[in-house]
């Protein structure tokens, strides 16, 4: 699954994520979200590395650094719908971006998804993250026909 773009005369290798890149992927996570939540990504990690056809974690690799990360999941029949890709989380380092390293990474994820059978992909956006959404926009991806609707518990 190695993919390789020329990007300012080096490659950009995409490839499945390694327990060896944790502490970049930490990283990549707090100047994406802010928050440190680094028991999370060793769990996450931990969790896509165990051997699931239904599960994708790839990174964006550069001069020997991660870039970015990128993790999807098949899912089937939650909320009625047929069975489809979703992209869980997606990050760029700041000087990885405009270089079409989050492009290249969810091409890869979704070639893993049609590779598997599944024709659609989704994700969730918070709509105040005007940056992320223009980006899912900008690969073809538009509102589909959920509604999310949550309630306060506690």
């Amino acid at each position: 699954m190695i993919e390789k773009q020329e990007v300012t005369s080096t490659y950009i290798i995409i490839r499945e994520a390694m327990m060896d890149d944790i502490d970049a992927i930490i990283d990549i996570d707090i100047q994406a979200s802010t928050m440190e939540k680094p028991e999370y990504w060793r769990y996450i990690l931990e969790l896509y590395l165990q051997q699931n056809d239904q599960r994708c974690f790839l990174v964006a690799e550069q001069d020997n650094h991660i870039i970015g990360l990128i993790l999807g999941e098949i899912r089937a029949w939650e909320f009625g719908s047929a069975s489809c890709g979703w992209v869980f989380a997606i990050g760029v380092t700041e000087q990885g971006r405009l270089h079409g390293v989050g492009s290249k990474m969810l091409d890869n994820l979704c070639d893993y998804f049609r590779r598997a059978g599944v024709s659609k992909v989704k994700t969730m956006v918070v709509r105040q993250n005007h940056e992320l959404l223009s980006f899912f926009r900008s690969q073809g991806m538009m509102a589909g026909p959920y509604q999310e609707l949550e309630k306060e518990v506690g």
